[in-house]
């Protein structure tokens, strides 16, 4: 049986201590190369262009050209490494977004302090993304296109279904996508769970509600959900939605404790299909792992409609692939397509 090639990756930081440690790190893995090291943008894009590696390992803050400016780069190119942004919350939180909304798969949370042992703790995640980011396909990053419309009358009625989605690898870029598509007079209240490191779910709201006609916001407990609102799940925290008479509130909690990812897929559609029933509706984006089947699964038993995204368009077949493959899906669609697959889930 023939051993699998090693994962080839070039580590691309402009502080060489951080160099040293990436690739130490790294190459303890059995199953990973690293092929070099760069110390800025450009030093990076000729070593890309001369080594090929499958995965790149990116600072954001760089002189000469910068992780955003290496992106953009990236973005011609026909068979471009996937990239793992490894990044400080704080200050570079707004890049780290924008990095995962321009093509980046993957984000790994580097200490601020750059002590040796807080770097090295950082192995394990990081060998992790970079074999999810190996594993990922290439994708172009797309354009996010007008708003369509929905038949509504001015005032927005209330609220007659809640539209849940979850995802993960790739999930700012998809969601991006489909939130830019979607109307200001789009007639459902949305909650989102996506998998992302503590520290960066702001700046993901801020950004998406810039780019899109939707309001967008970082979850709040007792934020109310209404037509015209999206709530993202606040990281480090599940994301439940209750009902008090004609109100819709969202709650943050950490528990159950014992779920891989906080917040979870599964906790947020099963909370909605407890509380919305028939009226709920599951969307699972691209992403790596089954977080979000048993969710879709009672949604389904509760009467409601579950929406996949086809392999087609995911950076990961992970989670729609776990919903597909256990007959839980109303349907599927590639993401350029999954506006209009809502529209016709939607009364």
């Amino acid at each position: 049986m023939m051993t699998p090639a090693p994962i080839r990756v070039l580590v691309v930081d402009d502080s060489a201590f951080a160099r040293k440690v990436l690739k130490q790190v790294l190459s303890n893995a059995p199953d990973i190369q690293v092929v070099d090291t760069a110390r800025d943008g450009l030093d990076a894009l000729e070593k890309v262009a001369e080594l090929s590696p499958d995965v790149l390992t990116l600072d954001l803050v760089m002189p000469n050209l910068d992780g955003l400016g290496v992106l953009r780069a990236l973005s011609s190119m026909e068979l471009a490494p996937r990239v793992v942004v490894v990044s400080s919350a704080g200050e570079e939180s707004e890049l780290a977004v924008a990095a995962l909304q321009n093509g980046a798969v993957e984000l790994v949370h580097k200490p601020t302090a750059l002590a040796t042992d807080r770097l090295y703790e950082l192995g394990a995640e990081l060998v992790e993304k970079v074999r999810i980011a190996a594993r990922a396909a290439r994708r172009p990053v797309a354009s996010p296109v007008a708003p369509s419309s929905f038949a509504s009358p001015d005032a927005l009625p209330p609220a007659r279904q809640l539209v849940v989605v979850g995802t993960s690898t790739g999930g700012p870029q998809a969601l991006t996508k489909l939130l830019s598509e979607l109307p200001a007079d789009f007639p459902a209240p949305m909650a989102l769970a996506l998998h992302i490191p503590p520290g960066y779910t702001e700046a993901v709201a801020r950004r998406l509600d810039a780019l899109c006609p939707l309001e967008v916001r970082e979850a709040e407990d007792g934020m109310e959900l209404f037509p015209g609102r999206v709530v993202l799940a606040r990281a480090g925290q599940h994301l439940k939605v209750e009902r008090h008479g004609a109100l819709s509130l969202v709650r943050l909690d950490r528990h159950p404790l014992r779920m891989p990812h906080h917040p979870s897929v599964d906790v947020l559609f099963q909370s909605a299909a407890r509380v919305w029933g028939k009226d709920t509706v599951g969307v699972v984006l691209t992403g790596m792992g089954d977080d979000g089947r048993d969710g879709a699964r009672a949604i389904r038993e509760a009467g409601g409609v579950v929406l996949t995204e086809s392999e087609s368009s995911c950076v990961v077949y992970g989670m729609p692939r776990a919903v597909d493959d256990a007959g839980l899906a109303t349907a599927s669609a590639p993401l350029g397509g999954m506006v209009e697959l809502l529209r016709s889930h939607l009364h």
